[in-house]
């Protein structure tokens, strides 16, 4: 599927390569980022700002180049990937995400979920405009959709790929209610999809 290029800030850039370091060392990630084009950021990221730092199609080719050089650990590898990149957003950028001084205890389990992907979808859009994400509750389940996923831009699969997403949408569902649950990639971009679709399934044993 074409897509135009867009930007991705330095804020969502520096969230990434912060918890890529977390979870591949800092040799491993200085060794993607070579292999994915982004040498400039080897001990150099970018402030936590919401200036343009990358295009779209870079992301793409980070999360390409993670895949290539882990090989079959690499989907593990990038769901805590993006299960660290949560914690950043919540550590780093707790406004910009709309959770600053909440307290979600009171509200049923299906609310927090909700409340949750609503931030994560407003966060995104806040951080750039071209952004096309929200929360969406259909048929009793409640999913997180994104119809410019930066993930698997220009890429194509015959399975989803976006499982730095599911990383992260899986620690901001831990996050809100306090138990782990399923995260299953319904639709991906990658594989002609009309967008990327997260449903938030069972709760974990």
């Amino acid at each position: 599927m074409n897509r135009p290029d867009s930007v991705v800030v330095n804020g969502i850039v520096r969230q990434a390569l912060v918890s890529s370091e977390e979870v591949m060392g800092s040799n491993g990630l200085n060794a993607v980022m070579r292999s994915a084009g982004l040498e400039r950021f080897v001990g150099n990221f970018p402030p936590n700002d919401m200036n343009p730092s990358i295009n779209t199609s870079d992301y793409a080719h980070l999360n390409q180049a993670i895949e290539d050089f882990y090989g079959r650990a690499a989907k593990g590898m990038l769901r805590r990937i993006g299960k660290a990149s949560f914690q950043y957003g919540v550590r780093e950028q707790a406004a910009l995400l709309g959770v600053a001084g909440v307290a979600l205890k009171l509200l049923p389990r299906k609310q927090r979920i909700m409340f949750i992907l609503n931030g994560m979808a407003d966060a995104l859009k806040k951080s750039n405009k071209e952004v096309d994400a929200w929360m969406e509750e259909k048929n009793n389940t409640v999913a997180f959709v994104d119809r410019s996923c930066a993930v698997c831009w220009g890429r194509e699969s015959t399975q989803p790929v976006c499982h730095l997403y599911i990383g992260s949408v899986g620690e901001a569902v831990l996050w809100a209610t306090g138990v782990e649950h399923e995260i299953i990639e319904t639709h991906c971009m990658a594989r002609g999809d009309e967008y990327c679709r997260f449903e938030v399934g069972a709760p974990k044993e």
